[in-house]
């Protein structure tokens, strides 16, 4: 299978000279792996991966001689680092020697499909001494292989009118999915989706959470899957579930720790307007292929059949393509905008200086004023800070609407 570029690529090569770990993290089968070996040539690594049994046992029967076993003049990077935690303090060790020593850089990049902030044994050793960067599945840039980052774009551009050639939307939201199956069109995708979580129910999720009946993850998620772009309230989905409040925390932690899921938090910028805004997240998949998968459905029959749910896997994959190109990114955070009056805005993405943009997302080639009624009121709270309000829709034609707001069409996302 050949190797497509990613975005986060800069990024990770950028770090590892920097700063003595990184933690490279994502869902299974999104290639952490292939991108770490792609970035450094063979000369430069030492590659270790605990899939393999013998690795793994002797890492975990003495983790101190393991690390020190590694060479000191070489890139270390271990695979599924999540499998053995026990090496955490010893990896803790051999950063801080190094730091006395004059050298902070350039020792390990780890590689794991858990997150390693919510394992306990982690919090005592490594944080603070590692950059944590997340790797997705394919953007729609990275599928067509544009070079596109429209995130960072958005910042720079000033917009224009521009009018873009037909293209398939649906191609491109199968096609930003995992490599494996993007890439190889004769794959079975529903076979391949039953493979994936068996894999993580039977081996993996028990690294995160006290799992007790994986079963029941499938009904968790599948629950999920029609709340997708919601408000996510806790309390009433651990009801129709059965769970009691615990169990039902412990289950969605382990999912959103796996990275299935997301859950987008809300824009919290101080404002003298006197708005209150919904506290709670907004709830997405980060594949939507994976999302189709668990509602037993086909996007295709979606698209042409059911076009409210079609809206809401747009919004899905929109809220996956900007959380992609916002994580080969170092200032920038994505959140919602929901304000108690009803007043609510898709995306808001925000520079560390306070910059501001809002994005709506329409499943519709038209558009009127009333697309754009609350991106006034975030321009209002922002002032200065608003750099520009966009609605992304299936139309065309990139079109200005009003003062820095703008009209922008689905193909801007992946064409230069």
């Amino acid at each position: 299978m050949r190797y497509l570029n990613r975005e986060l690529a800069k990024l990770v090569s950028k770090t590892v000279e920097t700063r003595p770990l990184i933690y490279l993290n994502g869902p299974r089968q999104v290639g952490k792996s292939t991108l770490a070996e792609h970035i450094f040539s063979s000369k430069e690594i030492n590659y270790i991966s605990f899939d393999s049994p013998i690795i793994l046992t002797a890492a975990k029967s003495d983790p101190g001689v393991f690390v020190q076993s590694l060479p000191e003049n070489k890139l270390n990077i271990i695979d599924e680092i999540q499998m053995a935690p026990e090496i955490f303090i010893h990896l803790k060790i051999a950063i801080d020697k190094s730091r006395k020593e004059g050298s902070a850089a350039k020792l390990f990049l780890l590689t794991g499909s858990a997150n390693l902030l919510a394992l306990p044994k982690l919090s005592e050793s490594l944080v603070g001494r590692m950059s944590v960067l997340t790797l997705l599945p394919f953007s729609s840039a990275e599928y067509r292989q544009s070079g596109v980052n429209f995130v960072e774009r958005l910042w720079e551009d000033d917009l224009a009118y521009h009018k873009y050639k037909n293209e398939d939307m649906l191609d491109m939201i199968t096609g930003a999915t995992y490599p494996e199956i993007a890439m190889e069109k004769k794959i079975n995708r529903i076979q391949w989706f039953d493979d994936y979580l068996t894999t993580i129910l039977q081996r993996d999720i028990q690294t995160v959470a006290e799992i007790r009946n994986p079963e029941r993850v499938i009904q968790l998620l599948a629950m999920l899957s029609m709340r997708v772009g919601g408000l996510l309230n806790n309390a009433a989905i651990s009801r129709e579930a059965g769970f009691d409040v615990k169990t039902y925390d412990r289950y969605k932690g382990a999912v959103r720790n796996m990275f299935l899921i997301s859950e987008l938090p809300p824009w919290a910028m101080p404002n003298r307007l006197g708005k209150r805004f919904v506290r709670a997240p907004k709830l997405y998949f980060n594949d939507t292929n994976m999302l189709c998968y668990l509602m037993r459905r086909d996007i295709h029959d979606i698209y042409k059949t059911d076009r409210n749910m079609m809206g809401h896997l747009f919004e899905n994959f929109i809220a996956n393509e900007i959380m992609k190109n916002a994580n080969a990114l170092t200032d920038v955070t994505v959140s919602h905008f929901n304000s108690a009056d009803g007043k609510e805005i898709d995306f808001v993405l925000e520079k560390l200086n306070g910059e501001t943009i809002g994005i709506e997302v329409k499943l519709s080639s038209t558009l009127s004023d009333k697309d754009f009624a609350n991106m006034a009121l975030l321009r209002r709270i922002a002032e200065k800070k608003f750099v520009k309000g966009i609605v992304i829709y299936s139309g065309r034609e990139l079109l200005p609407w009003g003062d820095k707001l703008w009209a922008v069409p689905v193909n801007y996302l992946w064409n230069k």
